[in-house]
């Protein structure tokens, strides 16, 4: 393969299908329950600032009960860090891992119980916790608990060829891993507030087989999560991850996907990734290249002028034999073969890796270069890759690099990435094994009370129904439907506010008044019952209806009538509004006079400025035509 047909990266140029995509997807998502999974403190987030306490922590990978060490787990403990967690007022000893779990909350059992019903899964026997090794800080034990809820279900999504069948493996009730706050050189600090918050994770088979099929199966399961209406919303409650190979590659874990419309464009850039490589490991093969030892070339740059290399402890140097051209070779938009041996790098504490595939550049001259070469023995078609920084962390970055470099001769190697926002990818540690799992001796099983479940209306059912029975359009029917306040829409009409004003009030006001930097988080229901009440009862307008949110927004304690006086729209007759436009109109009299009517459009506009919601605007509308058809 020549180095051409090495340069391209057209997405076109790497059908999913033709290159055999299987992919798999694991969905994690919180539930909306009183309290945590195994300590009976409440499921509410802090601002960091509030915490009343910390404690550190360092923590160490531990055998399996076969005497096994995780591979993921003891990659990451090479690096040693000091994990600082911050304590509030709502949390307790379990969460510090001081004192020993509860037992498992029950109301988050049923919740994952109703999950299964509405993903046709079959409820386990006995419910029994596991231990699951986690060393990267954000668990203060160094494990998760986690138990196996229900498996073998199965959902169908829409596809160019019609109904596709996937299945749905398994379902987990586990708890959440603590809020990560910063990341600092000494380590990492988190947040306990998340930590323990219920959450189910459900993993479903190999069955996808295009980028569309995953992003489908993962909006299906989502909407199916939310017709439970006992799910946490918003940014970092639910979070998608997805196993993806291509025939010949590897399986490789996404993790941390935030957006379900990214999910399509991350598996379409991982199969051109997994496609790049094994064009790269094969030109590799037909160069003969091979991976040489790191040498310490430190002397080579001691009078250096360039500034990242300049005063690091030593410079260690990795001769690639037969890698000329193709560490810099592009796998995908913005990320090169380069930048995942600088990831590897960046894993062992170094700030990341420069090559001669790119150099001179850096402040590193020609000649630094070709000293460079000379001092490793590189010759024509060889790259060398460079790391510069303290003697410890320089020694094992290039150790990691020689690794992922000698991989890239092979193929596609196995592991854990995290999605990145721009739809790419960074490697994150090796695919965890079986090593990791124990059992936990601390929280007795379970069994399930699969009596108590009910399957709850699924949210599609309902966009059908308010459609059906309110009257209401698709769009406005589908976003009450799937929005966070269907509850309290029902809630409205069922009092006898006007549906259409009802869904108008919880959806598009509020999202006026979150364009507006209304902090409309704290609106509770009874904010938007008493709101409407005073509509129905004709004591505002229903153009008055944001500016009283408004004010409850800003004071959640305030009653409607109150925040109504307070916005000064409580109280005003008919008179009051007569006046107000015919004041607009006779301030506007030229024009008026010239257009008649063809002037009702503007001042219309006018008027209801003027009157800031206080009157209704049909009432405004026929007054403001009396008043113009007075000057006819």
């Amino acid at each position: 393969m020549s180095d051409s047909a090495l340069s391209t990266t057209d997405a076109a140029s790497y059908d999913p299908e033709e290159l055999g995509l299987v992919a798999g997807l694991e969905i994690h998502q919180q539930l909306d329950t009183e309290t945590k999974l195994f300590c009976n403190c409440p499921t509410v987030r802090h601002e960091p600032e509030e915490s009343t306490r910390s404690v550190t922590r360092y923590l160490h990978p531990t055998r399996s009960e076969l005497g096994e060490i995780d591979e993921a787990a003891l990659e990451e403990s090479q690096v040693e860090r000091q994990f600082t967690y911050l304590g509030y007022d709502t949390t307790c000893l379990v969460e510090e891992d001081e004192e020993p779990p509860r037992r498992l909350d029950r109301e988050a059992l049923s919740v994952a119980l109703e999950i299964a019903a509405l993903l046709d899964m079959q409820p386990v026997d006995r419910a029994e916790v596991m231990r699951k090794i986690v060393i990267d800080g954000s668990n203060t034990s160094g494990f998760q608990r986690s138990s196996l809820v229900a498996t073998d279900g199965e959902i169908t999504v829409e596809g160019e060829d019609g109904a596709v069948a996937v299945s749905v493996e398994d379902l987990l009730l586990e708890e959440e891993s603590a809020g990560r706050v910063e990341e600092t050189e000494e380590g990492v600090t988190y947040s306990l507030d998340r930590l323990g918050v219920p959450l189910v994770e459900i993993g479903t088979g190999p069955d996808l087989r295009t980028p569309e099929q995953a992003q489908a199966a993962a909006a299906r399961i989502g909407m199916l999560l939310r017709s439970t209406g006992a799910v946490k919303r918003g940014q970092g409650t639910i979070r998608q991850d997805v196993n993806v190979s291509i025939a010949d590659g590897a399986r490789v874990e996404l993790k941390g996907v935030q957006s379900l419309e990214d999910i399509a464009d991350i598996v379409r850039n991982e199969v051109r990734r997994q496609a790049r490589l094994l064009e790269i490991a094969e030109e590799l093969e037909a160069r003969d290249a091979s991976v040489g030892e790191p040498v310490d070339v430190t002397d080579t740059f001691a009078d250096t002028d360039s500034g990242v290399i300049a005063g690091a402890e030593r410079v260690m140097a990795l001769p690639l034999a037969g890698f000329e051209g193709l560490v810099g070779a592009e796998l995908q938009p913005d990320r090169r073969l380069g930048t995942e041996l600088s990831d590897h790098a960046k894993r062992a504490g170094a700030g990341g890796i420069f090559h001669t595939d790119e150099l001179p550049a850096y402040g590193v001259t020609e000649t630094e270069v070709d000293a460079l070469r000379e001092a490793v023995g590189a010759g024509d078609g060889d790259a060398v890759a460079l790391v510069a920084a303290d003697a410890g962390t320089a020694t094992a970055a290039i150790q990691a690099v020689a690794e992922r470099a000698r991989a890239a001769t092979e193929g596609v190697p196995e592991e854990t990435r995290g999605a990145n926002e721009d739809t790419t990818s960074e490697y994150l540690r090796p695919l965890p094994g079986a090593a990791r799992m124990y059992p936990e001796t601390d929280v007795p099983p379970v069994v399930p009370d699969t009596g108590a479940v009910e399957t709850p209306e699924l949210l599609t059912e309902k966009v059908e129904r308010y459609q059906s029975e309110f009257g209401l359009d698709a769009g406005l029917a589908e976003q009450v439907a799937f929005g966070r306040r269907w509850e309290t829409f029902e809630a409205a009409v069922a009092a006898g506010t006007d549906p259409t004003l009802a869904a108008d009030t919880v959806e598009s006001r509020v999202t006026e008044l979150r364009r507006d930097e209304v902090p409309v988080d704290a609106l509770a229901e009874r904010h938007f019952l008493e709101t409407l009440a005073l509509v129905r009862d004709d004591d505002i307008a229903k153009e008055g209806i944001g500016e009283v949110l408004a004010v409850l927004a800003e004071h959640p304690g305030m009653d409607a009538r109150t925040a109504a006086e307070e916005a000064g729209l409580a109280g005003v007759d008919e008179e009051e509004v007569r006046a107000t436009v015919a004041e607009v109109v006779e301030r506007n009299a030229d024009q008026v006079d010239q257009q008649g009517m063809g002037a009702f459009s503007a001042l219309m506009g006018e008027c209801m400025g003027a009157l800031r919601g206080k009157a209704d605007g049909e009432v405004v509308s026929d007054l403001l035509r009396e008043e113009i058809g007075k000057r006819a």
